[in-house]
């Protein structure tokens, strides 16, 4: 398992999708329509997303206006989003811990909790550092992720999910450095259940912010959901960053 990272098998399957995407589409169209409000980009500025799936929050900000290219390790991911390809959208299959296009973006974009996988610091530095670098001078990274602090004192330990036939039996734990989740996966189709584990690292404000300072970024500001509600440790479900780096 050590040399064959979890998600790269995971991200690539027909079921995280199905587990995590068939969700209430319009929060993450009112997320981005609230981040360009709070951003007011120009319009047709080039922007990143870092870990884009298969491209739902890109096609949402192409839609919007502006010139949007998608990265995304999962090869089917990226397949799936090129469909969607037009002259201000397109998608590459790309390594968040390589470098991508240097100081090209106005905006880079890491949203839905698309970090923290890595096994090393220096992996999440490398990843930090391709997102820094593909920023021109004035421009602007977002990054969205989980609040620690909130779900360590939150964390619904087993459920149980059914989407269009297939059941999944989850599981969640942690220790002091990460959060873990056990997918079994029940599908008539299958000869037998799956079972796929994620882990997330627990990096908290004073993480990113450290983080981003060594790649010359500085944070702006800080919001704990998706309603851009003031940022607070123990009651905040989600740590939306907005960095960029000091003129």
């Amino acid at each position: 398992m050590a040399s064959y990272p979890w998600f790269r098998e995971w991200f690539n399957s027909p079921y995280y999708h199905l587990l995590y995407f068939n969700r209430d589409q319009k929060e993450a169209a009112d997320f981005i329509d609230g981040l360009i409000t709070r951003l007011q980009p120009p319009p047709g500025c080039r922007m990143l997303d870092v870990a884009c799936g298969r491209g739902r929050h890109s096609r949402h900000l192409a839609d919007c206006g502006f010139d949007v290219t998608g990265i995304d390790l999962s090869p089917d991911s990226i397949a799936f989003a090129k469909q969607f390809e037009n002259d201000h959208l397109q998608f590459f299959q790309h390594d968040m811990r390589l470098p991508f296009w240097i100081r090209y973006f106005d905006f880079a974009f890491n949203f839905f909790t698309s970090f923290g996988y890595f096994n090393t610091r220096r992996e999440h530095d490398n990843a930090m550092r391709t997102m820094a670098q593909s920023l021109n001078a004035d421009g602007t990274l977002v990054i969205d992720y989980l609040n620690s602090r909130y779900w360590e004192n939150h964390l619904q330990h087993k459920m149980e999910k059914e989407q269009d036939g297939v059941q999944f039996h989850i599981t969640k734990w942690m220790d002091e450095t990460h959060f873990y989740k056990k997918i079994e996966i029940e599908d008539e189709q299958l000869d037998h259940p799956l079972l796929f584990q994620e882990k997330v690292a627990k990096f908290s404000l004073g993480d990113f912010t450290e983080m981003l300072g060594d790649q010359g970024l500085q944070v702006k500001e800080v919001f704990g959901d998706y309603q851009f509600g003031r940022y607070r440790l123990n009651e905040s479900p989600r740590l939306v960053i907005i960095a960029q780096r000091p003129i």
